[in-house]
């Protein structure tokens, strides 16, 4: 994706609200978690599944080097890994009947299936033994059903997210969102997320920083982290 950069009225509407344009200016690394939402071969890989994103690869990069310096710092990564269960059908019923055509849901429910080429993470992203890897049934990590996310992060006493993956506007947007719901400070990383279309990630990037909470890129977290202690 190209550079996210809020126009003027958007940074002057977010610091007349809250007196600066960055919400987080600091970061406790070993209270932080980098979570990163569907970076797998259905979404990034093209051929491998039913929603491909072609800017998606390029923020492989920089997931990888945030997961890096954060692992460093004594901080947790976490890869959300979006799937498909026979139990969905039923408790997300009308998503799958009035939101999917039957060539789209077969599709989907066969690659986001546990085991399949297109549940899989994408090659080129370094997951190290000690990281999370986390399964997910909804857009979002955290709403009630989806996940056990949630208690996990609480049980390690983490309180700061850093959002990436993709896609911006779908499942890290709703991800993000709830996060921020349930009292985490919340940071979407505009270089390592992706959309289908430039408007689209702006868009969902605009909305966050305005009404949900800090949109930084990379190298702006990595030198909070840099600055901060372990």
């Amino acid at each position: 994706m190209s550079d996210y950069i809020p126009s003027a009225q958007l940074q002057a509407r977010v610091v007349a609200r809250r007196g600066q344009l960055h919400a987080f200016t600091h970061m406790a690394p070993q209270r932080t978690a980098l979570v990163v939402v569907d970076m797998q071969n259905a979404f990034v890989k093209e051929g491998a599944g039913h929603a491909w994103v072609p800017a998606a690869a390029a923020t492989c990069d920089a997931i990888n080097r945030l997961a890096e310096a954060l692992r460093h710092k004594g901080g947790t990564v976490v890869w959300i890994l979006n799937t498909f269960t026979e139990e969905s059908l039923h408790s997300w019923s009308h998503f799958h009947e009035y939101l999917s055509s039957p060539a789209g849901l077969k599709l989907r429910s066969e690659t986001m299936a546990a085991g399949h080429e297109g549940h899989a993470l994408y090659a080129d992203l370094h997951a190290q033994p000690n990281d999370w890897q986390v399964r997910k049934t909804r857009y979002s990590a955290f709403i009630q059903g989806s996940s056990d996310l949630h208690e996990r992060l609480q049980k390690e006493g983490i309180d700061t997210l850093l959002i990436a993956g993709t896609a911006t506007n779908v499942c890290c947007e709703s991800t993000a969102r709830d996060a921020m719901m349930l009292n985490y400070k919340t940071v979407m990383i505009s270089d390592a997320c992706s959309a289908f279309t430039p408007q689209e990630h702006v868009a969902s990037l605009d909305s966050f920083l305005l009404n949900f909470g800090d949109v930084q890129t990379t190298s702006e977290v990595m030198t909070l982290l840099r600055a901060s202690q372990h």
